[in-house]
């Protein structure tokens, strides 16, 4: 039977979408912001990336012999991976539940959304931001609301001193402020 006839299988885990794990009852919060990039990043992969790699899979399959074809194995392995991401996204956006942070804004308690700085160990000043699991960037100072750091800060004060437990050791850490984005006006 010719290749043509089976489903190729350079990765097995197509249909094993596994999502990064809620905490048992928990929701998939995220901010407008994180959900219009996850939806934009879906309308594009829909709308303009596979397209055009259908395109390029057809060309390169009327082209004949489609074993030693690098267009079309390349484009049918880059189709799988935009397919494999838009289900990830659709499912993603289907269990969002979207959460306006500017809501709390000018409050002293910690949300969902909140830019807090701390204090760890009355030495270091750290400030992050609490967002979605599906957008949080360690890099630009944001973590998960499911984080260790943020479920520990969740519903504290300014002013607050907390124990964030850790395997190794305990941190004890002191709410400076806390900050969220205004209103859309």
């Amino acid at each position: 039977m010719s290749k043509a006839f089976t489903k190729e299988s350079d990765d097995q885990d197509d249909d094993d979408l596994a999502l990064p794990a809620l905490p048992a009852g928990g929701k998939n919060y995220i901010t407008p912001a994180g959900y219009a990039r996850l939806r934009g990043e879906l309308l594009e992969l829909i709308d303009q990336e596979r397209p055009k790699i259908v395109d390029i899979v057809h060309w390169a399959a009327s082209n004949g012999d489609r074993s030693e074809n690098g267009d079309y194995l390349y484009g049918k392995k880059r189709l799988r991976e935009i397919d494999r991401r838009i289900r990830f996204l659709t499912k993603r956006l289907e269990i969002a539940e979207v959460v306006d942070p500017s809501v709390h804004y000018g409050k002293e308690q910690i949300f969902f959304g909140a830019s807090v700085s701390y204090l760890e160990d009355g030495e270091t000043e750290r400030c992050i931001t609490i967002k979605g699991i599906d957008e949080a960037n360690s890099a630009a100072g944001e973590v998960s609301w499911i984080a260790p750091i943020a479920r520990t800060l969740l519903k504290a004060r300014e002013g607050d001193v907390l124990k964030l437990v850790m395997p190794e050791r305990t941190l004890e850490i002191e709410v400076l402020s806390v900050q969220y984005p205004s209103p859309p006006n």
